[in-house]
């Protein structure tokens, strides 16, 4: 079940979560969020939580039933995710994947496990983008790399009706900020887009006023609204521009949103999915009661991962299938 833009109320899961999911939100409220609450976002500490993060990524038994190819770009890397044993080409459809991780975080071992469920789910390779972060680079310039990640399989003979982007958090950022780079561009836009708990705005003036801004047992709006001092902003203002809600959408691909009741980005993801309608893209929005941010991406063995997951991989197939037919015909 999903809801749309106009029922945005309605929830997937309305008989509660697994206990799975409420040790995943206890761990979140009890530790995870009063220990980023204490911790700053700046130049100093953000290199330092990149490398805890990464590094703990790294101890993590490695996924089965895939198989990896790593590709290296001009600054960063990607890594191609199959279905061990399978003969899929990229050209017969690929998802292109944006990690999350606030923009300064994480990368491609911290999220191998929902890349491999991905690949497994869809029978079609995952190219996960490990696109320059900060303080290498700003915000601009992790899509700038998530453009030339997207361009590569375009030059590598991938029909853009083959290729869906999805991404979590600022993944998801980067999925529909590539794609209406893309379209600006003039280069074709993908079969279709996926946020997975995505920030879609980064103005976090009227999240501030959201009731989930208590609610949510994992992000501390502070450390969002530092990542965009430092990542975005100019002499302290903020260019709408750079937030996907506030762009012209029409021209977009079909769009599937999936965001947590209580998360405090579920605004974005409610607010994109409306603005998608009033442009004319198909778009739907499923709201998880129970979850955390990204809980999709963190635990993807959860129940309630595995069920949005296979949504996922049913939208993925459904694109570029649809796609397919339409060449066809």
């Amino acid at each position: 079940m999903a809801t749309t833009a106009k029922d945005v109320a309605g929830v997937v899961n309305p008989n509660g979560s697994s206990v799975h999911a409420h040790a995943l939100a206890a761990a979140c409220r009890t530790m995870i969020r009063p220990l980023g609450g204490l911790v700053p976002v700046n130049a100093l500490t953000i290199p330092v939580a990149a490398t805890v993060i990464n590094g703990l990524a790294k101890l993590r038994p490695q996924p089965r039933g895939v198989e990896r190819e790593q590709v290296r770009l001009k600054g960063f890397r990607m890594e191609i995710v199959r279905p061990a044993g399978a003969r899929s080409a990229l050209r017969d459809g690929v998802v292109m994947y944006m990690h999350g991780g606030g923009f300064f975080l994480c990368g491609l071992d911290t999220h191998r496990p929902v890349v491999a469920s991905l690949a497994r789910r869809t029978g079609m390779p995952v190219v996960s983008i490990e696109y320059r972060q900060l303080p290498a680079t700003d915000i601009a310039g992790s899509v700038d790399d998530c453009l030339t990640a997207y361009r590569w399989l375009l030059d590598h003979g991938v029909d853009a009706a083959k290729i869906v982007f999805a991404g979590d958090s600022a993944g998801g950022y980067m999925a529909f900020a590539t794609a209406l780079r893309a379209r600006d561009v003039g280069l074709p836009v993908p079969a279709g887009l996926v946020g997975l708990c995505p920030a879609l705005d980064l103005d976090c003036a009227e999240k501030r006023a959201h009731p989930n801004l208590h609610k949510d047992p994992l992000i501390p709006l502070a450390a969002l609204e530092s990542v965009v001092r430092i990542g975005a902003a100019v002499n302290g203002r903020l260019d709408p521009q750079l937030s996907p809600v506030n762009n012209t959408l029409a021209g977009l691909p079909p769009a599937l949103l999936i965001a947590a009741e209580d998360e405090v980005l579920r605004r974005d993801s409610e607010v994109m999915a409306q603005r998608l309608a009033a442009a004319g893209v198909p778009a739907t929005l499923e709201i998880w009661r129970g979850q955390v941010h990204a809980f999709m991406a963190i635990f993807p063995s959860m129940p309630e991962s595995r069920v949005a997951l296979a949504h996922v991989a049913q939208f993925v197939r459904a694109r570029v299938e649809s796609e397919q037919i339409a060449r066809i015909a």
